[in-house]
């Protein structure tokens, strides 16, 4: 493709305030190329094709087995099991900004679906798969008695204890389609969520509504990446399995990466053309370092709850230390992860790259939205590699089943 070709294949997806962000120019000159009222430069093409597009075909590797991307965010989970050799078949996320940076980084072909809303999907039309992969939010559960459902004539099961909560489209999925296994990550606290009562209910939908052997673990991200991040991981297979969680291989927390690990290098090693550094050494931009009046506020708020024998306030880190968790919110002050500076100088925050490696991600990650969207979206995503370990010791089981005679599970559709 020309460069004109690729901008109106940009156009598609990103508005001209976006694409314009990505390639480091004025929307007004954006237009202008859409017009073809002015050239763009030789790097445009080139600049097109790194930040904003997948790069190459989509493949036509069938994969080993296949999965569906549910809650997708920006495809952390599924960049681990592509790892694994499997191949999504549907993809399904609301937020349109997250669609933006998933488009930008899989290139999948005409047969790959990608939904918006998944609770406006029928179950119906969502092609059949060996796995299920889900990072959905936690909501609260009502959950009523069945016994006074039985009384008012209503039904009960899965269905009526879930209906209203997100989780509910999980599970009416894995009751029609009937994949070979499936891996649901949430946050640490949902199995406290209601004095346990509605991590019991998730796990009782899916071992004795559904029918499927589970297995359950919390899992800290620090094993693989300098953050403290805590997460639930669920397991289900369809068929008996001897899946263990022994087998998984957590590095020590002593010999795991550091901050100083994922930050600029600020050497000129770094691609210029990132639009968090500049200058011939890559030295990270003064709009990511606080203001006076911000870390003022900062330091009194954390005083004053000090005093009140509170542990509120920011997270000051040095290139040897292990991060706070990084939230959706981090774009508001920065506050739980503050890069130090050095005496004297006020701190900065981590820019949307450092964050992208915070999580895992690698390099070739592309960014193409604003740095507000782009803390959002990291700060709701998961660790790649601790996702990837999770995967690494699922799939061999996976493909057992896979290789073993057909035979219908005891709650088959």
């Amino acid at each position: 493709m020309d460069v004109y070709e690729l901008l109106d294949r940009a156009l598609k997806q990103f508005s001209h305030k976006e694409v314009a962000l990505a390639l480091g120019v004025d929307p007004k000159t954006v237009r202008r190329w859409q017009v073809r009222e002015t050239e763009p430069k030789p790097y445009v093409a080139e600049a097109i094709r790194q930040r904003l597009l997948p790069m190459g075909e989509p493949s036509s590797d069938p994969g080993r087995f296949t999965f569906i991307d549910l809650f997708a965010g920006i495809g952390g989970i599924r960049i681990a099991f592509e790892r694994q050799g499997g191949r999504c078949v549907f993809t399904s996320e609301w937020d349109p900004y997250a669609c933006k940076t998933y488009s930008a980084n899989f290139h999948d072909g005409p047969d790959h679906v990608f939904a918006s809303d998944i609770t406006q999907v029928h179950e119906d039309d969502v092609p059949d798969h060996d796995v299920l992969l889900a990072g959905f939010p936690c909501q609260p559960f009502s959950i009523a008695g069945v016994s006074k459902k039985n009384a008012l004539g209503r039904p009960h099961g899965f269905a009526d204890k879930t209906q209203g909560t997100l989780f509910f489209d999980v599970a009416r999925i894995i009751a029609k389609k009937r994949p070979r296994a499936f891996l649901l990550e949430n946050v640490k606290n949902l199995v406290s969520h209601d004095k346990g009562r509605t991590f019991s209910t998730i796990i009782d939908v899916l071992r004795d509504e559904l029918g499927y052997q589970v297995f359950y673990k919390v899992i800290n991200g620090k094993h693989f990446v300098p953050q403290h991040r805590e997460r639930i991981i669920i397991v289900g297979f369809r068929e008996p399995t001897d899946f263990s969680w022994d087998d998984l291989e957590l590095p020590d927390f002593d010999t795991a990466p550091k901050i100083g690990s994922i930050l600029h290098r600020e050497d000129g090693t770094e691609p210029a053309a990132w639009p968090s550094i500049s200058g011939p050494r890559g030295k990270v931009l003064d709009k990511y370092i606080l203001s006076d009046k911000l870390w003022g506020y900062l330091q009194d708020y954390a005083a004053k709850h000090r005093e009140k024998g509170n542990g509120f306030g920011f997270g000051l880190v040095t290139p040897k230390d292990t991060a706070r968790t990084l939230s959706a919110r981090y774009y508001k002050d920065g506050s739980e992860i503050l890069v130090s500076r050095g005496r004297g100088k006020n701190p900065r925050r981590l820019t949307p790259r450092e964050c992208a490696r915070l999580m895992g991600f690698d390099d070739d990650f592309r960014i193409p939205v604003s740095d507000t969207r782009a803390y959002k979206q990291f700060g709701n995503s998961v660790v790649v590699p601790m996702i990837a370990e999770v995967a690494r010791i699922m799939v061999p089981h996976l493909e057992a089943r896979m290789a073993a005679p057909a035979r219908r599970s005891r709650r088959a559709a």
